[in-house]
């Protein structure tokens, strides 16, 4: 367990956070939007020693940072990025030490995108609320995700885990099966499932950060094999091509603690019922289904967002 421990704290799991997504700034992002820079520059100069509310994103990224203990090299590491000029670093960095939170470095660029740094941070994820942010971090070779505002009915959850679900095509495995539906039908993507069942499938956007993420999970199992770092995996998959995804994740030595084969049913109640800190997804029917009970990452997928993929087999 040492060496394991030793080799996250060396290359930790690092996630590069937008200040729109760890806080609540709607408020000022509708200022800027509508009444310009100099309105916005003047409203955050006035609020300057303001506490933000928390953002969708706070929650994971407090519980991830809980992780880390005391007087030893950190397993996570978190950077707040922001297009926002360095003025606001004053609000942010207050608000982010009245928090507690244990996040130290950033970069603020008055505007210009964020992509270029996305591969100076090495992140491993990245969560804006800008689109174009997220698309130039995936091509840097990171995980990201489009957040939007935090969950209103959310309950306060007083435990110490920190619960992460993935969808699986298009996000922790590739979209090779999404395509084969598309171009060639149901019946095809079943049969294509059933006598591929224990292929690996490739990985996708998240594949790389679910396998550093595992490794965390790893670190916290206790004796009765619980681990304070859950995965799950809540996709529109069901039998038969249900197997695939189970020996996928086999292979790769990333076990999830739950798997929820929905079919067509929404994925919103069962991330709910899990408790989800953070889901991802790149279908945006999906996002907006469980956007109300958790905060909620788009995946910018190769398709078309209204097209169903992976339906259920009949």
């Amino acid at each position: 367990m040492s060496d394991i421990r030793e080799t996250l704290r060396s290359q930790p799991l690092r996630i590069g956070i937008s200040t729109r997504s760890l806080f609540n700034l709607e408020e000022e992002h509708a200022v800027f939007v509508n009444e310009g820079v100099q309105a916005y520059a003047t409203l955050q100069l006035n609020r300057e020693d303001a506490l933000i509310e928390k953002g969708s994103g706070f929650e994971v990224v407090e519980r991830l940072l809980r992780l880390n203990e005391p007087g030893q090299k950190p397993y996570v590491e978190v950077y707040l990025l922001s297009r926002n000029s360095p003025d606001l670093s004053l609000r942010a960095f207050h608000s982010i030490d009245n928090y507690g939170l244990s996040i130290k470095a950033g970069s603020f660029t008055s505007g210009r995108p964020l992509g270029p740094f996305i591969s100076a941070w090495e992140l491993d994820l990245f969560l804006s609320n800008e689109i174009i942010d997220v698309k130039a971090a995936i091509e840097a070779g990171a995980a990201a995700a489009k957040l939007g505002i935090a969950p209103q009915s959310r309950q306060e959850d007083p435990g110490d885990e920190v619960r992460i679900a993935f969808d699986g095509d298009a996000v922790v495995f590739s979209a090779e099966s999404d395509e084969i539906y598309k171009n060639h039908g149901l019946q095809a993507f079943l049969q294509h499932e059933r006598e591929n069942a224990k292929t690996p499938m490739s990985g996708g956007p998240f594949g790389k950060f679910l396998q550093k993420l595992s490794i965390l999970r790893q670190i916290f199992i206790n004796d009765q094999g619980v681990s304070r770092v859950r995965i799950a995996i809540v996709t529109a998959r069901n039998a038969p091509a249900h197997a695939r995804v189970v020996h996928t994740l086999r292979a790769w030595g990333t076990p999830a603690d739950e798997a929820h084969f929905v079919g067509t049913r929404p994925k919103g109640p069962i991330l709910k019922a899990l408790g989800a800190h953070i889901f991802f997804d790149d279908q945006e029917k999906h996002i907006l289904g469980a956007s109300d009970v958790v905060a909620a990452g788009h995946v910018p997928g190769p398709h078309d967002p209204d097209e169903p993929i992976i339906p259920a087999g009949l």
